[in-house]
């Protein structure tokens, strides 16, 4: 009998097992059911193809047709256990996720990183606004919205698990890599937030991971260039970093994802990277924090983990530690051969194989992978863009508008008056501009590229004497939020002059930007916006129309003048 046989056998109703009830089990609850679906296909699995489970490799919609073909043949060949896909289109993933399927043994899990939805991997489809704004959201049931129509939008295209959302508490201003990532600084709040976002994907019937185990947010290291290090006890760790884990883990988390990062507290091994972990992910996930769900390693071809673990001894280290899914290796060939080596040699048994297979298998016949189907490929693109969901959009943006200073001064703006709105670091008039010239009927607009000089600035100077009042929306064009945002230094005085003649701002920027403008404390009135989108420009803008009351907490401390929690 082949696997595409077996595959529709008659099934288990797991709903009757769970006392009559017809609501659907959470993933972990299902762990526990018998399931005939996972047996049987569990049965036809030989040593190779149960090792080929645990992993899952990079797919890109947007590297032409070899590419595409080149990723078919190792599913066909290697018979892996899934898939992450990477940048590309909505359209052309599901097409192709079809034809992967096709060539799969056992329906392959399908993943891809998420964290702000669809856009953050697929051209043309939402992006929603990033954690660091989500952060100063203060209505969790918008957040818990978000994660149900993100996961009507993966599984739309065929998708069954969102590596998201990130729990990383970012308590590093100068983190590279998480950052604006992550909903803030305070465990507590990334807690909430983090799991209103996990509850709304799951209650959606999709698989999430929380990453990254046991916490990325006090680094100052990129682990996708070199292996960073965290110098804490294990009770700071324990308090801090992985507090929101423990939470969401008790919430009924699916899935977990480990980061490559040395932590001497937890496992004193000379450069042992926590994906390789046995202490950490087997001794403190499992264990401690009895965590019964997926485990899914963070890219094993990142150097944080191959930098002192070569030639595919991560990917062997990687199954020692407890980890169940390894993404991405460097060689899934050359690794489910080292995993059967390692398994002749007595380094890893076959019943640890077996333990990662069938939670594997139970979370793929709890994405429905037990029926086969065929993604419909027609109106994929309006069918995860809809209307709904732009509006949500709108809505998460207008709850994260965050006033640090002047609400009184902006319910004082006089619609008739004189009105300067200038944008710095833009080259072009915004849609913060034009939607508040179209309020404010006698303004007048002035675009200051990043670069602007002293002469530049001078200029519009002289144009201004006679305008009332002075608006100013301070932009971040680079593609993500980070910290160092470049304005020249002509600029940086233009600002903090202007804070001191009355002008009210706006930051569309990440608020640790906040940190190299000095005079902004001082401003008569300042808005955080956190992003440059539109969305934000436009909410930002009905704020200082008098239209939206802003209701945002600033999710992190900035400097003594800029503190969590801040927000009139």
């Amino acid at each position: 009998m082949t696997y595409k046989h077996f595959l529709i056998l008659p099934l288990l109703v797991l709903t009757t097992l769970c006392n009559g009830q017809t609501e659907k089990p959470s993933f972990i609850q299902s762990l526990n059911m018998p399931n005939i679906w996972v047996d049987s296909v569990f049965k036809k699995l030989n040593k190779h193809d149960k090792i080929a489970q645990l992993f899952f490799v990079r797919a890109h919609t947007n590297l032409g047709k070899t590419y595409e073909d080149s990723v078919g043949m190792v599913i066909k060949k290697e018979h892996l256990g899934g898939v992450v896909f990477f940048q590309g289109g909505p359209g052309r993933q599901a097409i192709l996720t079809n034809k992967y399927q096709s060539l799969a043994k056992v329906p392959l899990m399908i993943s891809s990183d998420g964290e702000w939805g669809l856009g953050m991997r697929l051209d043309s489809t939402i992006s929603y606004p990033y954690q660091m704004a989500l952060g100063a959201v203060q209505n969790k049931e918008l957040i818990y919205h978000m994660g149900l129509e993100v996961a009507k939008d993966f599984k739309r295209i065929g998708m069954h698990l969102n590596l998201a959302p990130d729990v990383d508490v970012n308590n590093n201003p100068k983190n590279p890599v998480i950052n604006y990532r992550s909903f803030g600084e305070n465990k507590y709040n990334v807690a909430q937030k983090a799991g209103a976002y996990m509850k709304g994907m799951q209650d959606g019937g999709l698989l999430v991971s929380l990453k990254h185990f046991p916490g990325h947010g006090d680094t100052d290291v990129d682990s996708h260039y070199d292996l960073p290090q965290l110098r804490f006890s294990k009770a700071r760790l324990d308090s801090v970093e992985i507090y929101p884990f423990r939470e969401l883990v008790q919430a009924g988390a699916s899935g977990v994802m480990i980061a490559h990062m040395n932590i001497p507290a937890l496992d004193s091994t000379p450069n042992m990277p926590s994906t390789l972990s046995k202490p950490i992910v087997t001794g403190i996930l499992k264990q401690e924090l009895g965590f019964k769900g997926l485990i899914v390693s963070d890219a094993m071809g990142m150097k944080g983990v191959v930098k002192y673990f070569k030639d595919g001894e991560a990917d062997v280290m990687a199954v020692i530690a407890g980890n169940d899914i390894l993404e991405l290796s460097e060689n899934s060939d050359r690794a489910i051969k080292l995993v059967r080596k390692a398994v002749r040699k007595d380094r890893i048994t076959m019943e640890r194989i077996d333990e990662s297979v069938k939670k594997i298998l139970y979370a793929k016949y709890w994405a429905g992978l037990n029926r086969r189907d065929t993604i419909v490929t027609q109106n994929v693109l309006p069918d995860v863009t809809r209307k709904e969901s732009l509006t949500l959009v709108q809505q998460l943006a207008d709850a994260s508008m965050t006033v640090l200073r002047g609400k009184a001064n902006i319910r004082a703006l006089k619609k008739e008056m004189r009105t300067v709105i200038i944008s710095i670091g833009s080259p072009h008039v915004t849609t913060f501009q034009r939607n508040l010239g179209a309020y404010y009927p006698n303004s007048i607009f002035y675009a200051l590229d990043k670069n602007a000089n002293a002469n530049t600035i001078a200029k519009m100077m002289a144009e201004m004497d006679s305008f009332g009042q002075i608006i100013i929306g301070i932009h971040d064009t680079r593609t993500r939020p980070g910290n160092g945002m470049v304005l020249s230094p002509d600029l940086k005085i233009l600002i903090s002059e202007m804070a001191k003649k009355g002008a009210i701002f706006a930051l569309f920027a990440n608020p640790y930007n906040l940190s190299a403008l000095p005079g902004l404390e001082n401003s008569k009135a300042l808005v955080v916006a956190y992003q440059k989108e539109e969305f934000m420009q436009l909410a930002a803008a009905s704020v200082l129309k008098n239209q939206l009351i802003a209701t945002g907490k600033l999710p992190v401390t900035v400097n003594n003048f800029f503190k969590y929690g801040d927000g009139e």
